[in-house]
């Protein structure tokens, strides 16, 4: 028996609103499937004496809305097995009905036949009640399924399904990341209707609204202040636009990608000691600095007509997505060294796909030779140990630091600054070495020790400044007393 199921949509209000042919053929039947008790149309059906069975209960019997409209919509299409059944929703079937959308997919799989009767949806009442025109942009969210992401502050916002205060709260707090919290906002019930409820509000109080219903919907005015719009990444990528436009900023429009070269690495360092200092709001600071060096690589590019930050954000998406299959495919990682990997095998794939084939390519091509010398020799020796060239064990490493070692102080003695320099050279490459064997990132380290002496010399400064005394006219045994004492305080935590 092929399933049937009629789909009725009782209108955003009272009676007044519901067509009279809808209610007509409503009232033919015996027995009506419905969402919700909770509408103002239902005490008419009751007195016409139509048994409802609703699916309140299902509400209960879940705690998240995806299993709600999972049940319900299993229950409809069981009952539709044995007759040809009519369910009822709120509003239209196809405007913020999710049960209705999930029918319609199974329509589409050709599991079941729907008949879609209309009833007034709840925007044309809405933007009465608020005086707004959609065409300036309009946005229909679902509050049951509310994102940050998806939302359009420039535009008139209406979100549905805010009808109790969890659902207000989980929005609120949504709208909040975004928004002042006192940005005023207006909760609207049962618009349209003889009960029809406008309050203007705070957005931090929505939560605390006692009239919210089935019948409920917020509405967040358009974002016009400037101020307002400064966590918008469209206004950030606007400044830049403006900024290398024809009345734009005339350093900035003469950037070009190797004059900013330089920025992007003091800047990328920038972040380093932040978080070294752990210190958050200059964190935060300076992750604005390196996205500043992102956004303007990427008008310059848009300028250029080759590229723009649209393409960036897309090749960055589509590649995290692609090399994390565990996460959004079948495959299976036990470890973050299963991680690695994999991520390795992905990127061996997609040079073959370009035509790169691994035999081909050198093992060090993808090292950076702009990387800090340490990092370089890191990343090196990482890379040519996984076919093998290493040593298995630390005691050759240690005789390679030794011979070296004597090298160096060979050339230090009979050779050439520029031979001695060299020399130098594989004397660090090999603590690098022995550094990697004991998991110790070699560049981190010196940096802790920069950071450390100039603690420490800073300390020296600081105290002879104190007693009015000069540096310059310090002995050496004098310095390094206080030094000791620097080292001192240090281990005491002071």
């Amino acid at each position: 028996m092929n399933k049937h199921i009629t789909i009725v949509g009782l209108g955003a209000g009272d009676i007044n609103q519901l067509p009279l042919g809808i209610y007509k053929s409503l009232v033919a039947y015996k027995k009506v499937y419905i969402r919700t008790m909770d509408h103002p149309v239902v005490e008419h059906l009751q007195g016409e004496g139509i048994e409802l069975i609703s699916f309140d209960d299902t509400y209960e019997a879940h705690d998240n809305f995806e299993s709600v409209y999972r049940d319900i919509c299993s229950s409809l299409l069981h009952a539709a097995e044995k007759e040809r059944i009519v369910y009822a929703v709120p509003g239209h079937p196809l405007v913020a009905e999710a049960t209705v959308k999930r029918l319609v997919e199974e329509e589409n799989e050709g599991n079941v036949t729907l008949q879609l009767l209309g009833g007034q949806s709840f925007l044309d009442p809405m933007f009465s009640a608020l005086r707004i025109d959609p065409i300036d942009g309009f946005q229909l969210l679902d509050g049951t399924d509310f994102r940050r992401e998806t939302l359009q502050i420039r535009q008139h916002i209406i979100i549905a399904q805010v009808y109790d205060s969890f659902v207000a709260s989980e929005v609120k707090l949504t709208l909040m990341e975004k928004l002042p919290d006192d940005y005023e906002i207006k909760v609207v019930t049962a618009a349209g209707s003889e009960k029809e409820v406008v309050l203007t509000i705070p957005l931090y109080e929505l939560d605390r609204v006692t009239t919210l219903s089935n019948l409920t919907a917020v509405y967040v005015p358009p974002v016009s202040k400037r101020e307002l719009l400064y966590r918008d990444f469209d206004m950030l990528r606007q400044v830049f636009a403006e900024l290398r436009g024809p009345n734009g900023c005339p350093w900035d429009k003469e950037q070009t990608h190797e004059s900013l070269k330089k920025y992007l690495i003091e800047e990328a360092y920038e972040v380093l000691d932040a978080i070294d200092k752990g210190n958050e709001d200059d964190l935060v600071e300076e992750l604005g600095d390196v996205l500043l060096q992102v956004v303007l690589h990427s008008q310059i590019g848009e300028d250029n007509g080759i590229f723009s930050i649209d393409q960036v954000i897309e090749t960055l998406t589509e590649k995290m997505i692609r090399r994390h299959p565990h996460v959004f495919g079948q495959a299976e990682v036990h470890d973050a060294d299963n991680v690695v990997t994999q991520w390795e095998e992905i990127k061996r794939l997609e040079k073959e796909k370009k035509g790169l084939k691994e035999e081909e390519q050198s093992i060090l091509s993808n090292v950076p030779s702009s990387l800090p010398s340490l990092l370089r020799a890191f990343n090196i020796q990482k890379k040519v140990s996984k076919v093998g060239f290493d040593w298995g064990d630390e005691a050759p490493m240690w005789m390679k630091l030794q011979e070296e070692i004597a090298e160096w102080f060979q050339e230090l003695k009979e050779g050439t600054k520029q031979d001695a320099s060299k020399e130098l050279g594989d004397v660090l490459f090999a603590f690098v070495n022995i550094a990697r064997f004991h998991g110790i990132d070699p560049e981190e380290a010196l940096r802790q020790t920069n950071d450390k002496f100039t603690q420490r010399f800073q300390y020296i400064e600081q105290k002879l400044k104190s007693q009015g005394k000069n540096i310059k006219e310090q002995s050496l045994e004098a310095l390094d007393a206080i030094w000791n004492e620097a080292k001192t305080r240090e281990y005491k935590g002071e």
